[in-house]
């Protein structure tokens, strides 16, 4: 994938556009080519990591490139961010197998880069295939547009390429502008959130004819976070045709990132998407149109549910939209008190005992992390068995006007600590006083390997940024006990996956405005089927503490799904075999059997 400079040779000689140590040094979405020498190799990994750039098998790129150039001899195919050149290598192959006249491809194969390891061994790969290219040495934002003077690129019949997948964390300062502002020029205003393959993208296809194709590899997160939705609507938008392929298995080496490729052509947009699911990289030789199967996508709004065929989208959406609300009808979702260093804010009973701190200096809390909160309530009795096990159940808080000896000697431990310059921390008078939230009526889960979790709040503690909290609207307070439980359903645990974000490693992620969207049992539906458990409450919830949460989900299904909504045992377990489908997809584990 993408990052190397590259400097065009004999006839290709490419428009070479100087690069800053400045620039180079926020270029942090550039490639790492055959190794770090002096570097071992889980620190290669890291940096490759850090600098989104792992690198496209073979077979992904050949699929690609023969795909894009179509059998045409005469197309002109841009990398935007080349890399190793993986890409060129596979076009200017897949060109001499059309018959190609140009005998080194000088005039058909373009790429730009940055980072200088690429240069050399792109090059040494190039000549000994027999190929030329015009590379230029450059962020490829610095590159002028067809739209713009001094543009140093023809227009393109394809864009191929695998884009730097680099979060907004370290996707930042003048690289992030210039990103930004670039995506901007062609009609997209991405969010400060966006990772740097957003504004890669469009800007690569501002290079592309009108009837051009687009093949290019992207992160699977497409489909659902919050930032790729102007990436969603511009897709429909700018092309004719577009398919998707699903990979059941990850294809890159020491990558938790999923990815799908992206096929797109023509112009003027298009209503319904294809899509493809096969194994891995080399099931794609055997892939056929009749594999695939028309997608249509909401207006607005993440694409996760089109994973799901026709029949499993259609029940889903029936079910939901008949008998559940959102959960933002019963209450507003909410961050926890950020501190700035939780490990020095959240205290243990015996750091207070040692220190002198009084309760009243302090707040109770639910310990950060979620681990200690199994079952679907966190009690009184909880708590307490917490401060007996030494986890940091107390947040301090004491009155700013404070000057207690205890406190005086605990603050002392911070500043050598350092914490008082944590961001958080310097923007805040006093810097000790973190701005505590009150107590909500349930604790939300909001990361998760296997899916969100509501837990009542009977202790009336305080909690922290490790998780959310729902505080219930006036007139719902009676549904904090029926939310935690019956949430355990699996309509609820496929809105989770429909409406969550995958992030590498398999975690899904509910900000408070995917959890707000949340499908929960509508208010009557709830009641009623509350009622219907009865008796069983206690043995739930001694089951879901022992861990045996499927035998849960089973009775909430019978209690809500079955009895409460009246649907037939066959469809109850097509909604919770989709939910595993979405979950197994998202965890890498492969289809089930």
């Amino acid at each position: 994938m993408g990052g190397g400079a590259l400097e065009g040779h004999g006839a290709g000689v490419g428009h070479v556009v100087p690069v800053s140590p400045e620039s180079y040094k926020l270029r942090v979405c550039d490639s790492v080519v055959g190794g770090h020498q002096g570097m071992s190799e889980a620190s290669a990994t890291l940096s490759r990591k850090a600098r989104g750039a792992f690198f496209t098998p073979p077979q992904i790129a050949d699929y690609l490139a023969r795909w894009a150039i179509a059998g045409d001899p005469q197309a002109r195919i841009l990398d935007p961010t080349s890399g190793e050149g993986v890409f060129l290598l596979a076009a200017g192959a897949e060109l001499r197998r059309a018959g190609s006249s140009g005998k080194t491809l000088g005039d058909r194969l373009f790429g730009v880069d940055i980072h200088a390891d690429s240069i050399a061994e792109t090059r040494a790969l190039l000549q000994a295939a027999g190929f030329q290219a015009r590379l230029i040495p450059s962020d490829f934002f610095d590159v002028p547009t067809p739209d713009q003077l001094a543009c140093p690129l023809p227009l393109m019949d394809a864009v191929v390429g695998n884009p730097p997948f680099v979060r907004y964390q370290l996707h930042a300062g003048e690289a992030r502008v210039k990103s930004a502002n670039a995506a901007l020029r062609q009609g997209v205003r991405l969010s400060g959130l966006a990772s740097s393959w957003a504004a890669t993208l469009v800007q690569a296809c501002a290079f592309l004819k009108p009837e051009g194709r687009l093949a290019i590899v992207l992160p699977a997160e497409l489909l659902s976070v919050h930032y790729a939705e102007p990436i969603r609507r511009w897709l429909r938008r700018r092309f004719g045709a577009v398919s998707l392929i699903m990979f059941e298995r990850l294809q890159f080496d020491r990558a938790l990132e999923n990815v799908v490729l992206v096929m797109a052509e023509g112009s003027g947009g298009c209503e319904a998407f294809s899509l493809y699911h096969v194994a891995d990289a080399e099931s794609l030789s055997t892939l056929t149109p009749v594999d695939g199967r028309a997608v249509t996508f909401a207006p607005e709004g993440k694409w996760t549910d089109v994973l799901l065929d026709s029949r499993r989208q259609r029940l889903y959406r029936d079910v939901v939209g008949a008998s559940f609300a959102p959960l933002g009808v019963y209450g507003s979702p909410e961050l926890g008190t950020v501190t700035g260093s939780n490990a020095f804010f959240a205290l243990s009973d015996e750091t207070r005992q040692r220190y002198e701190l009084s309760e009243n200096q302090l707040l109770p809390i639910s310990p950060p992390g979620t681990r200690h909160l199994p079952g679907s309530t966190f009690t009184k009795r909880d708590w307490s068995e917490q401060l007996s096990l030494g986890a940091a159940v107390w947040l301090l808080y004491p009155d700013p006007e404070d000057d207690s000896p205890g406190l005086l000697r605990y603050l002392r431990r911070g500043r050598k600590q350092g914490v008082h310059r944590a961001y958080k921390c310097r923007v805040r008078d006093p810097w000790w006083r973190p701005p505590a939230v009150s107590s909500p009526d349930l604790f939300f889960t909001y990361m998760s390997h296997r899916f969100p979790r509501l837990i009542a709040n009977q202790a009336r503690v305080s909690f922290l940024n490790s998780m959310h909290g729902v505080r219930l609207r006036t007139g719902m307070r009676w549904a904090r006990r029926p939310l935690s439980l019956l949430a355990m359903n699996s309509a609820t645990m496929l809105g989770a996956e429909v409406e969550g974000r995958a992030y590498g490693g398999g975690i899904l992620k509910m900000e408070p405005r995917e959890a707000a969207s949340l499908p929960m049992p509508a208010p009557e539906v709830l009641a009623s089927a509350w009622e219907l458990i009865g008796d069983e409450r206690s043995t739930l919830e001694r089951q879901l503490r022992a861990g045996e949460w499927e035998a849960v989900v089973t009775r909430v299904d019978d209690a809500l799904l079955r009895s409460g909504l009246g649907l037939s045992r066959k469809d109850v377990a097509l909604l919770r075999e989709s939910a595993g489908l979405l979950r197994d997809q998202r965890l890498h584990v492969g289809p089930r059997s």
